[in-house]
């Protein structure tokens, strides 16, 4: 296991936790900016890049898509929103492209964390995909793949458990579940 500090990357990975509570703090643009590019920096195949997003800092329309998922404290709560869109035209093989905005999505995570923002990964909200692209203004062409909350973490501990690696991983070369 790496020595906390020794790697960055490790570190923001192995401590970033999903917050769904915020302060009332808004996000600067440049803030933003950091979000997005590390967003767009992310690998796609042929570099087609196929996501898109969308910036949501209005509080009426945060009201509005507050109402489009269960998570309505949470959207609601969030000074910024970021939704990630597939560009349907832009795409070239479906699962890689959803793959791909994936890493864009975890991508823009991992840089909230080290801006020392908190952010989580909203999915329920895609069963409301329409009403999304409505209040959105967003052409048929953008697909929702997400909605990611993202504020200054209000207090508290934020605590999460990962299953092993043995319960995970099979070792092809000896036939059985990986020793860690």
């Amino acid at each position: 296991m790496p020595v906390p500090g020794e790697y960055k990357v490790i570190d923001a990975i192995l401590t970033r936790r999903s917050v769904r509570e915020f302060n009332d703090r808004p996000i600067s643009k440049e803030e933003i900016n950091t979000i997005l590019n590390a967003g767009r920096w992310a690998p796609s195949g042929l570099n087609n890049q196929p996501w898109r997003f969308v910036v949501v800092r209005a509080p009426e329309t945060i009201h509005k898509l507050s109402g489009c998922t269960h998570y309505s404290s949470i959207v609601e709560g969030a000074p910024l929103l970021i939704a990630a869109f597939l560009d349907t035209e832009h795409s070239y093989d479906r699962t890689k492209d959803v793959q791909a905005i994936g890493a864009s999505i975890q991508n823009m995570l991992l840089a909230c964390c080290d801006l020392g923002l908190g952010a989580v990964w909203l999915g329920e909200i895609l069963k409301q995909h329409e009403k999304v692209n409505s209040i959105l203004n967003c052409p048929s062409k953008l697909e929702l793949m997400a909605v990611l909350a993202i504020g200054e973490p209000a207090p508290g501990k934020r605590t999460s458990t990962r299953k092993s690696l043995s319960e995970l991983v099979f070792d092809e070369i000896y036939g059985q579940k990986w020793e860690e």
